[in-house]
């Protein structure tokens, strides 16, 4: 009766293991100095002055990211298997559009929040906040040869502005139906904000950003 119930508390854990969802948080600001980045995430300035900052807003960790005139980014690599934890789950809040801001167009290829998904192959798919682009929209955000950057329009205009909205994508269904084929490994995350083009002003926050093996 022993052996039978060590075989079976055994067999319990292995199945629990195995079913139990995954999760690899990749943004939680809550153990972040003030004016000091983890060693895992760098800043990239593209131009102007990036504007960053840990806050909190009712009691949860959030990052603020303000950008005049200016166009940075965080970023950090990971190594997220696509078939194991496809979902990508995130929070996040804009409290200022750039004005104009169309990714479709060169010259207005300004967003408030984006977030942007970094491949194996080097195939990018940018998940935005655009000012103008419906949500919904699906497309090419590249004018450079040989770079694959798809952008997939989240949230468009200022109707959900200045309120914490949450979100969830399946970036491995997206790839497949973006690219026509399997997605492979995720290499890197990065968060973004512009507004040179414009010459205007953008603001937004981020909460918690984690890939997941369920949907939340």
């Amino acid at each position: 009766m022993k052996k039978f119930l060590l075989v079976c508390t055994v067999f319990l854990f292995v199945f629990q293991a195995r079913t139990s969802p995954l999760a690899f948080i990749v943004l939680n600001t809550a153990g972040w100095d003030a004016g000091r980045l983890p060693s895992n995430w760098q800043i990239k300035v593209n131009h102007g002055k990036p504007v960053i900052s840990v806050c909190a807003e009712n009691d949860q960790p959030c990052l603020h990211l303000k950008s005049v005139k200016a166009s940075f980014a965080l970023e950090r690599g990971v190594d997220v298997d696509a078939a194991q934890m496809p979902f990508l789950a995130w929070r996040w809040k804009v409290t200022q559009l750039p004005a104009n801001g169309d990714f479709r167009h060169a010259a207005t290829d300004d967003q408030a929040a984006q977030l942007m998904v970094a491949f194996a192959d080097r195939r990018i798919i940018a998940y935005v906040w655009d000012t103008t682009a419906p949500q919904g929209t699906v497309q090419n955000a590249s004018a450079i040869p040989l770079v694959h950057i798809y952008a997939v329009v989240c949230r468009s205009g200022a109707s959900e502005a200045n309120r914490w909205i949450a979100e969830s994508r399946n970036v491995a269904a997206d790839y497949e139906r973006i690219y026509g084929r399997p997605a492979p490994h995720v290499k890197g995350l990065r968060i973004q904000i512009n507004s040179q083009h414009t010459g205007t002003v953008a603001e937004s926050y981020f909460g918690e950003v984690a890939f997941r093996s369920t949907p939340q």
